[in-house]
Parts: structure tokens; C-alpha cells; sequence
């Protein structure tokens, strides 16, 4: 009988010290499959910043084509900022929006930048600089990821005599 309570005893101190290094094995697998987990959602969720930066330019060169203006009496620069951060998804505030976002029109044949939006020229919309900061810098700087994105395309023309709108800024 005390063979068996010995026995006992050996295996509950076994069991007690092997539960305090299941733990530590358990940190020490857990923390670098945790810094991957991260690491990938971090370099997805740039990607689709990216992405979704592009389409919101490529959405706003769309409409700037087609002469279009948000409101009555509005110039269409700002309208067509309005759709970029529309369709930016709201990665892109105000502030943002004014910071980054640039609208130019090109001569067609010289490609020199002309500051007309008559027909035939070139539209160019374009996301500059915009920051996006890491979620978990781990393995590289905190230097934030700079996206820079532009779409272009030619405008359409204006049907009858219409006049196309002014420009704004």
C-alpha cells in the first residue's frame, strides 16, 4: 500500500512540473504563429487598400469623361473628388481628399498639361501619397506604406452646343 501512494505521489509531482512546461511550449509556439497571423492580414489588408484606391480613381475618371457634376452649379473638379471618395470606401476623409487626390487634363497630341476639359482631351485622376500605417510592424520599419494611384482617359464629347462645366479647384 505504500508502494502505491509513492507511486501516486511521483506521478501528481510529474504531472504538476510537465504542466508548467506545456504552458511555457504553448507561449512559445503561440507568439511566432500569432506574428504570422498578423503579418498576413497586414500585407492583405494593404493590398486591398491599394486595390481599392485604384478602383476609386478609375471610378472618378468615369465620371469625369462624361462631364458630369454632383449639383447644380458645382464645378467638376470637386465633383469628381466626391466620387473618388465615394468609392474609397472610407479610407480617404476630407482632409484626405484634399490632400492627395488630383485631377489634371492633358492636351491629347502634346500631352502638356492644358487646364481645359473640352473634348478630346485627357483626364487624369490620381490618389498621391496617401499613408496607410502597419497593424503590426514586426519585422520591418513603422515607416507607413505610400500608395500612389492614377487612371486616365479621354473626354468625351459634348452633345449639340452644350458648353462643358467649369473646372473649380
Amino acid at each position: 500500500m505504500g508502494d502505491r501512494r509513492a507511486t501516486i505521489s511521483l506521478r501528481s509531482r510529474r504531472a504538476a512540473r510537465s504542466g508548467g512546461s506545456s504552458i511555457v511550449e504553448t507561449a512559445l509556439i503561440f507568439l511566432p504563429f500569432l506574428a504570422v497571423i498578423l503579418g498576413i492580414t497586414d500585407i492583405s489588408l494593404a493590398l486591398y487598400i491599394r486595390q481599392t484606391m485604384q478602383h476609386a480613381v478609375r471610378e472618378g475618371v468615369r465620371y469625369a469623361i462624361t462631364y458630369q457634376v454632383s449639383g447644380e452649379g458645382e464645378c467638376q473638379i470637386p465633383s469628381i473628388k466626391k466620387v473618388v471618395k465615394l468609392h474609397s470606401m472610407g479610407f480617404l476623409s476630407d482632409q484626405q481628399v484634399n490632400d492627395h487626390v488630383t485631377v489634371k487634363f492633358y492636351a491629347p497630341y502634346t500631352g502638356l498639361e492644358s487646364g481645359e476639359n473640352r473634348p478630346g482631351q485627357l483626364v487624369e485622376v490620381s490618389i498621391e501619397n496617401y499613408e496607410w500605417k502597419w497593424i503590426a510592424p514586426l519585422w520591418r520599419n513603422a515607416n507607413p506604406l505610400k500608395v500612389t494611384v492614377r487612371s486616365s482617359d479621354r473626354m468625351e464629347g459634348l452633345g449639340g452646343a452644350a458648353d462643358p462645366p467649369c473646372l473649380g479647384s
